[in-house]
């Protein structure tokens, strides 16, 4: 195993600067953000998965006759909905993310077509 460079460590100016450019929305953490709440919404179907698996697991062991045999649809049925709610999570997460990328391009394009024009970006002022 290799030690670390010591020439790769950050410097109190690069802290500094990476601040200055979280406090003045130059860097995006769109990218950070959208992992704590896709795992947060992953958590929240667990949640409800394991609910529904409960009342399925609780109705077969309380009821009698019928009850017990409504539990495999239940079970089943509860199985199949959390699927989809991963599934539908994940398809909006991915969707949060591509419009962030594309408003990220379009900055990197605008920010070409002025220097090639000539024209001095407006100032964050």
């Amino acid at each position: 195993m290799t030690s670390p460079d010591p020439k790769d460590a950050p410097k109190p100016e690069d802290k500094a600067l990476a601040f200055l450019d979280f406090l003045t929305f130059e860097k995006s953490l769109s990218r950070e953000v959208t992992l704590l709440i896709y795992w947060a919404g992953l958590g929240l179907i667990a949640l409800v998965g394991f609910s529904l698996i409960g009342v399925a697991v609780g109705v077969a062991l309380r009821g009698e006759g019928w009850e017990v045999l409504l539990a495999v649809p239940a079970f089943v049925f509860g199985a199949l909905v959390v699927a989809a709610l991963i599934l539908l999570w994940r398809g909006a997460s991915e969707f949060y993310v591509a419009i962030f990328k594309i408003a990220e391009e379009l900055k990197i394009v605008r920010e070409r077509l002025e220097a090639q024009a000539g024209v001095e970006p407006p100032s964050a002022d």
